[in-house]
């Protein structure tokens, strides 16, 4: 029987196409005395398909806490006792924090607001935010404010957003046992219409939330499908007052396995570090993932948790000799 990882060398190193689930299924099942040959692998996908340089980002909320969504991860839920309490920020404090992102070399900033999607008041903020962005600094300016409605993506083109985040969280055949108060395919609309309106898409999702290792997989291939420009990859970091409280972190070899098998179901696609990897993996994991198929980051903060000090990832890049995306070749 054909190796997974010849067939795949083949497939996805020399001609670019992507695992199938069942494949993707295969390799997140092989032992882990095999986890440095995947690793190497997607790595050699990754310097073909995308090259050496690495995307950062930085992020920031502009709408914290109070979301009326069950998101069962999530400590922004009004649904929950947690202690996210929801604060609106101002356009100075945005446009500060823009500033500030830039200065790390970061090519993207996203503007994050927790809701079921925006309205009217949301969306003003966002466009005297984007404007008063755009006039401060020279960088890519990213939205996540949840559902949309088709002219609400246009409207958001129309300001000038050079990307949406709307992630799928999680395969279809789970996302019941993660939110029950909107479906997976309202989601999945959201990113069609998002990507028709010329906006690049960047949709991801959350590993260990109760999922088994062939939803992994089956998550893997429905990205695979849906073709988003960018993959933000989190690993669950339990929120106190959540339903996934209790949960335990990922294993790092299954981490590590995760971020190599969907490198190699989506071989051109931009897969991004989020929240959760510097519990997950620490320091030694997070340099083993960047040679295991990551090509992006997110620096500093995420949300509501606490990420790696900036200077701490751009010296492991430097040190790597990957070099941070410059922000013309994003434009």
């Amino acid at each position: 029987m054909t190796d997974v990882l010849e067939t795949a060398r083949v497939q996805v190193l020399e001609s670019g196409r992507g695992l199938t689930e069942a494949q993707a299924l295969e390799c997140l099942r092989l032992p882990d005395d095999r986890l440095p040959e995947l690793l190497a692998l997607a790595h050699e996908v990754r310097m073909k398909w995308c090259g050496p340089e690495v995307e950062v980002e930085g992020i920031i909320s502009l709408k914290t806490g109070g979301c009326p969504e069950d998101c069962h991860f999530c400590s922004q839920s009004g649904k929950f006792e947690s202690p996210v309490r929801a604060v609106w920020l101002d356009i100075p404090s945005l446009v500060k924090a823009a500033v500030e992102t830039a200065e790390t070399g970061a090519t993207e900033f996203c503007i994050v607001a927790a809701v079921r999607g925006p309205d009217r008041r949301l969306m003003e903020q966002v466009r005297a935010g984007v404007k008063a962005i755009r006039e401060a600094v020279d960088i890519n300016v990213a939205c996540s404010l949840g559902m949309l409605t088709q002219d609400q993506v246009d409207e958001l083109a129309e300001m000038g957003v050079h990307r949406y985040n709307h992630n799928l969280e999680t395969s279809r055949s789970h996302f019941p046992k993660v939110v029950t108060t909107h479906t997976w395919e309202e989601r999945w609309d959201t990113c069609l219409m998002v990507r028709a309106a010329g906006m690049e898409l960047c949709c991801g999702g959350i590993v260990g939330m109760g999922e088994t290792v062939e939803q992994r997989a089956e998550f893997a291939a429905q990205l695979g499908t849906l073709e988003p420009d960018e993959v933000p990859l989190n690993f669950l970091n339990p929120r106190p007052g959540t339903p996934f409280a209790s949960y335990p972190l990922v294993d790092g070899k299954e981490a590590l396995k995760t971020i190599a098998v969907f490198r190699l179901a989506l071989p051109r696609t931009i897969l991004r570090y989020a929240g959760g990897r510097e519990l997950t993996l620490g320091d030694l994991g997070t340099r083993d993932g960047m040679l295991g198929g990551i090509n992006a980051i997110i620096v500093g903060n995420y949300l509501t948790t606490l990420g790696r000090a900036p200077d701490q990832d751009l010296k492991l890049l430097v040190d790597l000799k990957m070099p941070i995306k410059a922000l013309s070749d994003t434009l």
